[in-house]
């Protein structure tokens, strides 16, 4: 799928969530996509997995997952749980 209709589904299926009042887990790679819909993210530590890190993601307003990217709280989460990562870049 591509980006931009990556980031327009991440917008409904966050709606849809949170209409419907339903708790989700999502597994995903991508570090932007988590910050930007979830409300709290687990970082799990290399094969055997175990919860490294515990998240509580809270934006002083809540918007659409595409509106999230461009705020300062979104940046400082980005930053933060980046360097929890066991990546080498």
């Amino acid at each position: 799928m591509d980006y931009q209709t990556r980031l327009s589904l991440s917008n409904d299926l966050y709606k849809i969530i949170k209409d419907e009042k339903k708790t989700a887990i999502m597994v995903t790679h991508d570090l932007g996509e988590a910050i930007s819909i979830s409300d709290k993210i687990v970082v799990l530590s290399k094969r055997p997995a175990k919860i490294k890190y515990i998240h509580d993601i809270k934006y002083d307003e809540r918007k659409k997952p595409v509106e999230n990217r461009r705020t300062l709280e979104f940046e400082k989460y980005y930053n933060e749980i980046w360097k929890e990562l066991d990546v080498n870049v």
